[in-house]
């Protein structure tokens, strides 16, 4: 069985977009690989950030939905965001975020690597976890962080679940993940040779999450092109998951599905990449969006507020 490779992205919902990019770009050092809009939801925009050159599995989006109530942790949810970091550059990480206004907690040690956690300005909460080079990394010259301490991509979620033992049995028998350890009541889950793990709670004791500001909107794994996606996406559905028809994102190809739990998932192709439309030296510079909406830029525009990179990020600029 082909399962999937790994994570590809993670979409959170954030608050105001000015404050996202100020902290992801800023203070995290992350780059803006796209600057567009959610495209169910035009009016708002959807923030891409990534390594220097947006390999999948590097990829923490949002969807600034201000207007949306804090969210209600539970089960079904996503509840942690794990980006990885380089080993011992923790110490770099903890006087950064403290420097610009983020407390994070104690440093701990889970599934034998060091990490640090914290909540970013809207609430959602965030690990750096440690780990040895490996993973496909550009890192970004534009960046504030030098290249020795860079975030290199996403490390992986933990999820609260209702009946964990559905989501186990879904996650190895459809996705293909194996059971990577278990310990303090969390189970890990992953791809070997592949970057992205997913930590499952089983949660009975917790009512039911609902999204907001905050709150990771959903997991999505890679799959090689449309071709393997359709074969996954066969399986979920066997699974008894309703999953979406292919949905054409421009930059990949998107399948969404609840897993058992509730928690929400897409399967996106590695291609085409965020440089199809965009010189790769200019990313998330400007307003990019799809084709089919390009006949809408300017009310689109007109409804969205001014967003200005930090000073640091400019070309030309040395942080």
């Amino acid at each position: 069985m082909q399962g999937v490779n790994g994570v590809h992205h993670i979409t959170a919902i954030a608050g105001p977009a000015q404050e996202n990019l100020d902290f992801y770009a800023g203070v995290l050092g992350m780059r803006l690989v796209k600057r567009s809009v959610n495209q169910d939801d035009p009016t708002t925009y959807h923030l891409f950030y990534a390594d220097a050159e947006g390999h999948p599995g590097s990829d923490l989006t949002f969807f600034p939905w201000a207007q949306m109530a804090p969210p209600r942790p539970g089960y079904g949810l996503a509840m942690e965001v794990g980006l990885e970091v380089p080993q011992g550059s923790l110490d770099f990480w903890g006087q950064r975020l403290q420097r610009y206004g983020t407390r994070p907690g104690p440093v701990q040690t889970r599934f034998g690597q060091q990490l640090l956690a914290f909540s970013d300005p809207h609430g959602l909460n965030v690990a750096l976890v440690e780990a040895p080079a490996g993973r496909p990394f550009t890192p970004w010259d534009g960046s504030p962080v030098p290249h020795a301490q860079q975030v290199r991509g996403l490390h992986g979620a933990q999820i609260w679940e209702r009946d964990a033992s559905a989501t186990r049995q879904f996650l190895t028998t459809v996705l293909g993940f194996e059971e990577l350890g278990a310990e303090g009541g969390w189970t890990r889950f992953g791809v070997p040779g592949a970057a992205g793990v997913v930590d499952v709670r089983d949660a009975p004791e917790a009512r039911r999450g609902a999204w907001g500001v905050g709150s990771v909107h959903h997991l999505a794994w890679r799959v090689d092109n449309e071709a393997h996606q359709a074969r996954v996406r066969a399986r979920v559905e066997s699974a008894g998951a309703q999953a979406t028809p292919m949905i054409d994102r421009f930059w990949f190809k998107s399948v969404y599905f609840k897993e058992p739990g509730g928690v929400l998932f897409e399967l996106a192709t590695d291609g085409p990449g965020f440089a199809v439309d965009e010189d790769a030296a200019h990313l998330g510079e400007t307003l990019v969006l799809p084709p089919w909406l390009e006949a809408h830029r300017g009310s689109i525009a007109q409804a969205l507020p001014p967003l200005n990179l930090p000073v640091e990020n400019l070309p030309g600029v040395q942080p």
